[in-house]
């Protein structure tokens, strides 16, 4: 493989890590209003906190801290508009 192979598949990669991020933000939204319907709060640090503790590589759990934090702000602004 050369250069431009592997930058194709970095572009599909990229793609499906897309379509997955916009599924997961779907499911936040849905969580968002759970939550507000039953008055719950929208950091729930004990399930971040397992979630990340089951993460070996350092890399990964970055990420994982980064979809958490776009998770509450997305929530944030749902319960503040819904």
């Amino acid at each position: 493989m050369d250069l431009h192979d592997y930058r194709k598949q970095i572009d599909r990669i990229d793609n499906e890590l897309l379509r997955l991020f916009h599924e997961r933000m779907d499911t936040v939204r849905q969580i968002a209003l759970y939550k507000k319907e039953h008055g719950l709060p929208i950091l729930d640090a004990a399930r971040e906190q397992e979630k990340l503790n089951s993460i070996d590589c350092p890399y990964s759990r970055k990420l994982y801290a980064m979809l958490f934090e776009l998770s509450r702000e997305y929530q944030g602004g749902i319960l503040e508009h819904e």
